[in-house]
């Protein structure tokens, strides 16, 4: 599934590998042209947001499938959020984005950049940085820096519901960065039930939700029950 086509660079080298590719693009003009110029070369083209379109319809719930995105950055966090709750997530996303988001992609515990988005994303995928993208390698010029990374479902990717779990609890422990996780989590799971986790993990019940790393917080997930 390739997001944003634009033209069709990228398009023409992916029909060529004999792939079979879905393209969502969002602009009517575009999206005109790219039929004419590549529907009869088997391209399946959808119009629409790609922020909003039932991705998971497209070739069905069950179908492994690859996610290669050039989308505008304010798109790039939404539809990757979107792919971590598929049933079948991608094997393989390819996307570029705004620098900055990138790292928080990518990040470490301890690190500004570390936060809730870092962990549910390094909880399904390991996240790797292709290649940063300066402002001079675009026409025209655009203001912020920019990279392409490649991100990989990892093979212990957690399940639906496990993942909901960590979802819940990373929104909540990072609700406010400068205070306990404990108390945060809290306020989304069961207090005892949270401290209980945290003491077997070798957590310290006073620390922040930015100390706590990845795997951390995948064993809590699994470990804590519904939610309040």
């Amino acid at each position: 599934i390739e997001v944003g086509p634009g033209f069709g660079a990228l398009t023409e080298r992916l029909l060529k590998t004999g792939a079979s590719v879905a393209a969502i693009e969002f602009d009517r003009q575009l999206a005109a042209w790219l039929r004419l110029t590549y529907a009869n070369r088997g391209l399946c083209l959808i119009e629409g947001d790609a922020c909003k379109i039932d991705v998971a319809g497209i070739y069905g719930a069950d179908t492994p499938f690859r996610l290669i995105s050039n989308r505008p950055y304010s798109a790039g966090t939404v539809i990757v959020a979107n792919m971590l709750a598929l049933k079948t997530p991608p094997s393989e996303m390819f996307i570029m984005l705004q620098k900055e988001v990138g790292m928080r992609f990518a990040a470490k515990e301890d690190t500004d950049e570390y936060g809730a988005l870092t962990v549910r994303i390094q909880a399904m995928y390991q996240v790797e940085l292709v290649k940063m993208a300066p402002p001079q390698m675009f026409y025209p010029r655009p203001e912020v820096d920019s990279c392409i990374l490649r991100l990989t479902l990892r093979k212990d990717a957690l399940g639906q519901e496990h993942f909901r779990n960590l979802t819940r609890l990373v929104r909540a422990s990072f609700a406010h960065r400068r205070k306990k996780m404990l108390k945060q989590a809290a306020s989304m799971f069961d207090m005892e039930q949270v401290r209980s986790a945290m003491v077997s993990l070798g957590i310290d019940p006073d620390i922040r939700a930015e100390k706590v790393t990845v795997k951390q917080f995948i064993r809590m997930a699994e470990m804590l029950g519904g939610e309040k």
